[in-house]
């Protein structure tokens, strides 16, 4: 189908506050543009559904810079996974699914475990397929590859403050790296990671 006629599927936000059955099936006319190769639908579906993201993250994790971090993770893996996503069904469960499994992982790392985690056999009915596991590694592969042509101070840097939740001070330490010098390491990074993915930061 040409991008033009699946574009002419969706239309700018009304002032009227719509339901989220209408608002879920006009992302998912959004992302079945932006497989078409529109652009501009997909750069509009990335600004509205970042704040339901940061909705489902921040109701798993208390800290909000970690759920930020959730957010980021999840954009970046529906850019990885945008190809799979079938626009014959529901859009909802698939971004839930998404954003549920990323902060689920960021939890886990941290040895959160006994909080507020989600476990995944209680996504919503239907969702456990349409993210499958073998997809998701290849969004990790893809991921890893990016950061792999990082400079090493910066893979340096996200490998010890995001992989490996050290403190600045200890990052520091094992690095031989100043606090300052990995802060701009690790903000230079995120930066690259984010405009190879075609993820935005806040808007």
């Amino acid at each position: 189908m040409h991008a033009a006629s699946l574009s002419a599927g969706y239309t700018p936000m009304s002032d009227a506050a719509p339901t989220r059955a209408t608002q879920e099936a006009r992302w998912g006319g959004l992302l079945a543009a932006a497989q078409a190769g529109d652009a501009r639908a997909y750069d509009t579906l990335l600004r509205e559904i970042t704040p339901r993201l940061r909705s489902l993250c921040r109701a798993r994790i208390r800290d909000t810079a970690e759920a930020e971090d959730a957010v980021q993770d999840a954009l970046m893996t529906i850019h990885a996974l945008r190809h799979t996503y079938d626009p014959e069904r529901p859009f909802g469960p698939w971004l839930t699914t998404i954003a549920t499994r990323r902060a689920v992982d960021r939890l886990r790392r941290r040895g959160r475990g006994a909080g507020r985690e989600s476990n995944i056999d209680d996504l919503p009915e239907g969702a456990a397929s349409v993210a499958p596991v073998a997809e998701e590694r290849i969004a990790a592969r893809n991921l890893r590859d990016a950061v792999s042509s990082l400079p090493e101070s910066q893979r340096t840097a996200l490998r010890l403050a995001k992989l490996e939740d050290l403190s600045l001070a200890e990052a520091s330490a094992r690095s031989g790296l100043s606090v300052g010098a990995l802060k701009v390491a690790t903000h230079r990074a995120m930066q690259s990671l984010r405009k190879r993915f075609g993820v935005k930061g806040d808007e």
